[in-house]
């Protein structure tokens, strides 16, 4: 009879043990970007991206790749940004004489060669935008959604639209929050699971090995001793882990060699679940003669960013002003590529705004604001440990519209199904979009996978509770018998 009783005992003890363990797990629970920002969007989005290139397109992403909550300017040499992009304020185009004439938006020559869908918005702005004389905005196949005014030669379809950045506002606040929740909770620094140390020939980050989120604080430059470029290498990551590198500090800048262009540099297998976020910066600079590997999120709207990297080789998202340029001496071409982030990230933002998507009619989507509201959860569940190292000018006011273009107008389609919890919707003469992240939709927010799993785990948890009482009702039971 004794034995019984301690066998029931045991059996009410393990229960209580799994309870307990569901709760921490609930705590744990990791969520994407704002708005489902990171991810392909779309159903022609490639199993697996390839490297840089310049062969036929590997697919269609509808996801917006990069945010620009202030102004974006075009200077000296820089020569296009792939994907969709969207700025709040103006775009302003007034590159150095002598450097190459164009940019290019939505598709570029050289890339991961996952442009946008036909007839998308490439370029959404809402403010104006400005092409200094004699220079081209190349935006072929897509649409330029514009507020304001333009001026200067553009090619692609030109759509006016008051309301063109209106669906997009929302997402600027949802990015200020997340940004600071990811650096901390409420006032305190998130936990580390790593270090961080500047060598000077290099900065060696050094996971824990097993968590699934793996966060570094970082308050120092990524720079050489005398501020030139330097290496970036990663040790102690598990297979498949995310990886938040908070930059901490006013100003912050990045100048290393590490990142190439046909992904053996270890640093390029990180590159999707790589996170570079600047929460407090006002002025964030990332240089260097590499193809730079992750994707970038700065927190602060009053910020400028300054990208002279050859390569960004991830999704860039600022809530302040960006300088896509070149160095005053040196080489061109610096180049925004189109890839995606796939982190799983700290719970930060409650309600997300949906991102709304590209379309070609001037009517803007209903969506409500919603208001981001910070969190002090962490993700700490850990995976199979597998180590990794690793001015204003003034223009003629003639707007030009033409059809060429230097990329190849090859396209790839695919009839695969939307995931779970994406939905999406055809426009006649348009092609299909999803949503989040992009794509024009009537529907709601996608749920998070933190809310669906939050349901199986209240229901487990009852379950177990009442395993519990039939637990302890029996061992009275067998008592009052004895």
């Amino acid at each position: 009879m004794r034995a019984r009783r301690f066998a029931s005992i045991s059996a009410g003890a393990a229960a209580v043990v799994c309870v307990a363990a569901l709760v921490v797990t609930d705590g744990a629970v990791a969520a994407p970007l704002p708005g489902g920002l990171g991810p392909c969007v779309g159903p022609a989005c490639p199993g697996t991206y390839p490297p840089v290139n310049n062969k036929d397109y590997a697919g269609r992403d509808n996801g917006i790749n990069v945010y620009v909550g202030g102004e974006f300017q075009v200077r000296e040499a820089a020569a296009e940004a792939e994907g969709r992009v969207v700025v709040l304020g103006d775009f302003d185009m007034a590159k150095r004489a002598g450097a190459s004439a164009v940019y290019n938006v939505g598709i570029a020559g050289v890339g991961s060669r996952v442009p946008p869908p036909d007839g998308a918005d490439f370029l959404t702005t809402g403010g104006d935008v400005s092409i200094a004389a004699g220079q081209r905005l190349l935006a072929d196949g897509g649409v330029v959604r514009h507020a304001g005014t333009v001026t200067g030669t553009v090619t692609g379809k030109l759509e006016k639209d008051p309301d063109a950045a209106k669906p997009y506002s929302g997402l600027r606040e949802d990015l200020r929050v997340a940004s600071k929740c990811y650096a901390r909770e409420n006032s305190t620094p998130r936990p580390a699971t790593g270090t961080a140390r500047n060598e000077g020939y290099r900065t060696l980050f050094t996971g824990d090995g097993k968590s699934a989120l793996q966060v570094f604080t970082v308050d120092f430059d990524l720079v050489g001793r005398t501020g030139g470029m330097q290496g970036i290498e990663f040790t102690g990551i598990p297979a498949g882990a995310t990886i938040l590198v908070n930059m901490v500090g006013a100003e912050r800048t990045i100048n290393t060699y590490t990142g190439d262009l046909d992904d053996r540099d270890p640093l390029n297998k990180l590159r999707e679940r790589l996170l570079w976020n600047f929460p407090d910066a006002t002025k964030v600079k990332i240089a260097g003669g590499a193809q730079f590997q992750g994707s970038v999120l700065i927190g602060e709207p009053g910020s400028t960013a300054t990208v002279t990297a050859s390569g960004m080789n991830g999704r860039f998202f600022t809530t302040g002003s960006l300088v896509h340029t070149s160095e005053a001496t040196g080489g061109g071409g610096q180049e925004f590529h189109a890839y995606p982030f796939t982190g799983d990230l700290p719970d930060c933002v409650t309600t997300p705004t949906t991102t709304p998507s590209s379309s070609t009619s001037s009517s803007s989507p209903s969506i409500s604001p919603t208001t981001a509201t910070s969190t002090t959860t962490s993700s700490s569940s850990s995976v199979p440990t597998s180590s990794t190292s690793s001015s204003s000018t003034s223009r003629p006011t003639t707007t030009t519209t033409g059809s060429s273009s230097t990329s190849p107008t090859t396209s790839s389609t695919s009839s695969t199904t939307p995931g779970p919890g994406m939905t999406t919707s055809t426009t006649p003469g348009q092609p299909i979009a999803t949503t989040p992240g992009g794509g024009p939709s009537d529907s709601g927010p996608l749920a998070s996978t933190g809310s669906e799993l939050r349901g199986l785990l209240v229901s487990g948890l009852f379950l177990l509770l009442l395993g519990g009482v039939l637990v302890v009702l029996t061992i009275r039971s067998r008592r009052r018998e004895s």
